[in-house]
């Protein structure tokens, strides 16, 4: 209930007897009560705000239509209607009844909540009812104005609300799915629609002001509050729990070194792929485990949406404006997943790139495709292993396209677990072992009859044989080869993703920690 001598919200709501409005305050000291028809504690009181409105003035205000109605047949009591909750709201009024006294200058004077015998008695005195009869004290009622189901909304819709997004209305007879596929707003799939109350619902995820600037999204160059987030959030089916890791994907994904407005709009079709890491992938039931990658969590599925879209309708990255991916990529839809650390033999992601274990940090990728499969089952020996790899990853772009990109190598438990056999092989001995496979001298990627994609011939002409014999990497640094552990337990079946143009030229990783 609000404090002792605060200002008591002023509200005109309709009377049940005449429909007539009834203004509050009324310039004389007054008795505000809350009651709902089908509470008993309201039940056993109302008989009591009988004889009380005979006596001084009162106003009893109804929580549902019916209710009012039912009890404005059975007593001579005068109930406003607040069947919209939003003076009970205002008075932030969790159980009925509650009483509120206000002094003729507006300020509240006292608080009775629920039933206590002597509390009433001092409203009456103690002749009029037959107190004897009544027990000393009943608990009341929640009140509907505290329903989780309807708090919400009232919140959105008062005063007070922190949304201040641009609302819009439809008609009665629009489809709400049909309307939001017909505005551009999303991706091909359907959208939850983000009412006044799934926003504010979405928003208790986060402690950050709802009207504080994420980011500047571009290609629009969009100031994206914490609010206009949340928006898309809803739409992407997250709860508010995964809030704090959409904010803070969206905060690495608009840095100068990630280039968002580069990625969105390439040709290739590149696109964000999320690595969550730290003890928020389990408070939340991120998937790091079977199927990953795949479909089948929600956490996973909605936080990599909710990215996505924001980068849609608020920095305008859509197909056929700034977005022109010749093929365009299924992770445009949606790709994250969680590192299953505890499982992994090596630092996990964060910590490598600098981060406490304790702290929760997403990690955002610029991927082309992915991820595609590197299928050994039969490899036995670490470096085996290792090599098997590096053999599938000399196709990333084509098998004659060097030093241009990176790759975020997925490693599943069972090749781990070869790749740790003949003694323990960090990631930088794997690295080293990938660059070593295949690295080939500059002549082996000439063009040919066979392959366009390579060095000019007339260019290699040019060199020296030493330059043409010299040897050259795949990646061009062997910290481009990006390496987590996901998947099941079984099944030797790690996954590649294939990168964009590395560096200045293109995009660089971004790791952001998640705010909670």
């Amino acid at each position: 209930m609000l404090p002792i001598d605060s200002q008591a919200p002023a509200f005109t709501l309709d009377a049940m007897d005449s429909g007539n409005p009834v203004a509050f305050p009324t310039g004389e000291s007054t008795l505000v009560c809350f009651v709902k028809e089908d509470c008993p504690t309201c039940q056993l009181t109302l008989p009591i705000l009988e004889a009380i409105q005979a006596n001084q003035s009162l106003l009893v205000l109804g929580q549902t239509a019916e209710g009012n109605k039912k009890i404005t047949q059975d007593y001579a009591l005068n109930i406003l209607d607040d069947s919209k909750l939003k003076v009970a709201f205002a008075y932030d009024i969790d159980t009925v009844p509650s009483i509120v006294k206000v002094n003729a200058d507006g300020s509240i004077d006292s608080q009775w909540i629920g039933f206590v015998k002597t509390e009433w008695q001092s409203l009456l005195g103690d002749d009029v009812v037959a107190w004897d009869e009544l027990p000393d004290w009943r608990p009341g009622c929640g009140s509907l104005s505290v329903d989780p189901l309807i708090a919400d909304k009232l919140r959105a819709e008062a005063e007070n609300s922190p949304l201040r997004a641009r609302k819009i209305e439809i008609a009665s007879a629009d489809d709400e799915f049909e309307f939001m596929f017909d505005q551009g707003f999303s991706d091909g799939l359907p959208l939850v629609p983000p009412t006044p109350e799934r926003v504010i619902r979405m928003l208790t995820g986060t402690r950050r002001d709802p009207q504080d600037i994420v980011a500047i999204l571009p290609p629009n160059l969009a100031a994206t509050t914490v609010e206009k987030v949340a928006i898309n959030a809803v739409m992407a089916g997250c709860k508010p729990e995964y809030l704090p890791v959409v904010i803070a994907a969206i905060e690495a994904a608009c840095t100068d070194d990630f280039n968002a407005h580069g990625v969105m709009s390439t040709t290739m079709g590149a696109s964000p792929v999320i690595v969550v890491n730290g003890p928020i992938r389990e408070r939340i039931g991120m998937n790091a485990k079977l199927g990953a990658l795949g479909q089948g969590n929600r956490a996973n599925a909605t936080i990599g949406r909710a990215v996505r879209l924001a980068l849609r309708n608020m920095g305008g990255a859509r197909p056929g404006g700034t977005e022109r991916s010749t093929l365009g990529n299924p992770m445009k839809f949606t790709m994250c997943f969680a590192e299953w650390e505890e499982r992994s033999t090596w630092d996990p992601l964060h910590v490598e790139r600098g981060y406490q274990a304790e702290e929760s940090v997403v990690t955002l990728f610029g991927m082309t495709s992915g991820p595609v499969l590197i299928v050994d089952q039969t490899s036995v020996q670490s470096e085996q292993l290792a090599r098997s790899m590096a053999m599938s990853l000399q196709a990333v772009h084509h098998p004659k396209s060097y030093m241009g990109t990176d790759t975020l190598l997925t490693v599943c438990p069972e090749h781990l677990d070869t790749l740790q056999r003949d003694g323990p092989m960090s990631k930088d001995d794997l690295r080293t072992l990938i660059q070593d496979s295949l690295a080939t001298p500059l002549k082996n990627l000439v063009q040919d009859a066979g392959s366009g994609v390579g060095i000019a011939a007339e260019t290699l002409a040019k060199m020296d044989e030493a330059r043409q014999n010299k040897l050259v990497t795949k990646f061009p640094r062997n910290e481009d080869i990006h390496i987590v552990v996901a998947g099941s337990d079984a099944g030797k079946f790690s996954g590649a993703f294939h990168g964009w143009a590395t560096g200045s030229i293109g995009t660089i990783s971004v790791s952001q920690k998640i705010e909670e």
